[in-house]
């Protein structure tokens, strides 16, 4: 047994990481102290005041562990590390885990190539980047080795130069064929080095160029090839609108800035590289405990960074953050390089930090206006539908529908909302064992008391063997069933929950004679709802919803049946021949469109099986 008081005794007043474990022994926060003793002891100071979330999570430790380290600036290190690997409930959490693209020159090799990356390795390749846009990488790396025609091949040069033929790329004139000895290393080098500089954002040699040779191909009538160098003008056109100059220093920077409110926080990221503003991005924070913004963004700091394997020299921010000379080291050490964290004033950076804020505030605040017309249609339909029946806490609701034509395969469907949304992990589907002929009223009436049953034999075995844990779909049930029709669907439904001994409300989906829905069913009362409401149209929606997984079922049960019992006809056809047969084309139809060689082709079958399903459809009228 853990005994807390007693382990607190133990902590050491050294620097550390701390983990504090639940009950089940799930990781529920991770944190770094320069002195273990004195943080660990402060969550269970009853003065102590961390806010409601860390009083909340102190009352599940059941047990901490701690890990001592020479430096706080090691204990930093390892707390990203670990954070990371068990992503804590109370821990503040960079909700998004990207990798951005870099652009990679393979200098190290004697015929280098340009290549997407999303790595950048301490190797021979020069890296440009990162990039935000993955498209906009390729897009231009497409158009480096059209204007420049270097290779895009794997092949080993000089080793295999002349080995194989070349690549269609030679013949469309999209690369000069290193590979087969057609260009020597040092102009292959020139172009290489034209490229880097294309890179670099001295996009005026290839404008020059390619204007030139427009103009020339034009002169001598060779208008395609005018067109070409007009479509590549055009592009490297684009890519130079795009580097927007922001400075004159041409170094790199990041510009960060945070808008929070009480649950969730939006941080902007300005990426400056070569002093040209090469993109945004925006990354949504989990707020774990009541921390500040200087606190958000100095774990937002530590998790970013740590997952990105570019640094730039210098990060620039709205204000102070805590740790942050402690962090610009553990910057400096990942970067290889002095990193600058700073606050600026006054002049263009301020500027530029007041846009990343406002940027920020602007996609939270879009965000919350998305979210609240998304409760709108699905919690506040709900509540207005609860409203209209006197029923409170309405949370989850089922929907039954019968699916037969002319009594063919008679089948019952079961759909789940929960808070005004689909649970379809929930739906069920039934396949009808006693009604055989088409009455909707005895099948619906099979399909609720199998539903019921089922689960109350469930809750049953789990009291019986007291067993705990999360309930089905069929150990829950709803607090509101709703039935495809009026008085006769909801009598059914009444007749079944009464059998069974259950209380659970019942309402019926009302239509009128154009089959739109036009109210609700309830305690022997049509209920008129006014069609503009979000509770009309979650209605409607169920109702549509129900329908469609019944049909949906239906349809594909009788194409199975279709295909097995015609199949199961044919001489030499067994399970695993007719399985094969369907897996491989799906329908009759295509069974029967299909030549003897094709047949002969699929999965377990031979050319004696092929030539019995050919002559059983195109012998017989099938």
């Amino acid at each position: 047994m853990f005994d807390i008081a007693e382990e607190l005794k133990k902590l050491p007043d050294q620097p550390g990481v701390y983990i504090m474990h639940d009950s089940r022994d799930t990781i529920i926060y991770i944190g770094k102290a320069v002195s273990l003793r004195k943080r660990v002891h402060q969550y269970f100071q009853p003065s102590h005041n961390e806010g409601i979330k860390k009083e909340q999570m102190v009352k599940q430790i059941a047990r901490f562990e701690y890990i001592i380290t020479d430096s706080e600036l090691e204990a930093l290190v390892l707390e990203c590390n670990l954070i990371k690997e068990h992503r804590p409930k109370y821990n503040t959490m960079l909700r998004d885990d990207k990798t951005y693209p870099y652009i990679r020159v393979t200098l190290g090799e004697d015929f280098p190539r340009v290549l997407f990356s999303r790595q950048q390795k301490k190797d021979k390749s020069r890296y440009f980047g990162p990039y935000t846009s993955a498209g906009a990488v390729k897009d231009t790396i497409e158009l480096i080795n059209k204007i420049y025609q270097l290779r895009t091949c794997s092949r080993n040069l000089p080793r295999d130069i002349g080995k194989e033929r070349p690549c269609l790329n030679y013949h469309i004139h999209q690369c000069t064929g290193p590979c087969q000895g057609y260009i020597s290393r040092e102009n292959y080098r020139e172009r290489v080095d034209a490229a880097v500089e294309f890179l670099n954002g001295n996009y005026g040699p290839v404008l020059k160029s390619l204007e030139a040779k427009m103009n020339e191909a034009s002169e001598n009538l060779e208008f395609e090839r005018a067109i070409e160098y007009r479509e590549l003008l055009n592009s490297v056109k684009q890519i130079a609108q795009k580097q927007k100059i922001t400075h004159t220093d041409g170094e790199d920077k990041d510009i960060i800035a945070l808008a929070a409110d009480e649950q969730d926080a939006v941080v902007q990221v300005f990426f400056i590289r070569d002093g040209k503003l090469i993109g945004r991005d925006h990354f949504y924070v989990r707020i774990g405990t009541e921390d500040t913004k200087g606190q958000i963004l100095g774990t937002f700091i530590k998790q970013f960074y740590s997952g990105t394997p570019f640094i730039p020299r210098e990060i620039m921010l709205p204000g102070e953050i805590p740790e942050q000379e402690v962090l610009a080291d553990w910057l400096a050490g990942r970067r290889g390089g002095k990193v600058y964290i700073r606050i600026p004033q006054k002049g263009m950076k301020e500027k530029l930090v007041e846009l990343a804020q406002k940027n920020a505030e602007l996609v939270l605040s879009q965000d919350r206006e998305k979210i609240k017309r998304e409760e709108g249609r699905t919690i506040g339909a709900l509540k207005e539908i609860g409203k209209l029946l006197d029923m409170e806490n309405l949370q989850r609701v089922e929907a039954f529908d019968i699916s037969n034509i002319n009594g063919f395969e008679t089948v019952g469907s079961m759909i789940v909302y929960e808070k005004g949304k689909p649970k379809r992990s929930d739906y069920r589907k039934f396949k009808l064992k006693t009604i055989t002929g088409p009455d909707d009223y005895a099948s619906m009436h099979e399909v609720l008391t199998r539903r019921f049953t089922h689960g109350m034999q469930e809750l049953a075995q789990m009291e019986e063997k007291e067993l705990s844990g999360e309930y089905g779909s069929f150990t829950r049930f709803p607090d509101l069933i709703m039935m495809d029709g009026g008085r006769g669907q909801v009598n059914i439904a009444l007749k079944v929950l009464e059998e069974l001994h259950l209380n659970i409300p019942v309402c019926g989906m009302v239509k009128d004679d154009n089959h739109r829905t036009r109210g609700l069913y309830y305690n022997n009362v049509e209920i008129p709802i006014d069609r503009r409401s979000e509770g009309f149209k979650l209605i409607t929606r169920i109702q549509d919803e129900a329908h469609r997984f019944a049909i949906e079922y239906h349809r594909s049960l009788r194409s199975k049946e279709q295909v097995h019992s015609v199949l199961d006809d044919i001489p030499g056809i067994g399970p695993a021949r007719r399985k094969a047969l369907m897996k491989k084309y799906q329908s009759l139809d295509a069974i029967k469109a299909a030549t003897e060689e094709d047949l002969a082709a699929t999965e377990t079958m031979n050319e004696q099986a092929a030539l019995s399903v050919y002559q059983f459809f195109h012998s017989n009228s099938h």
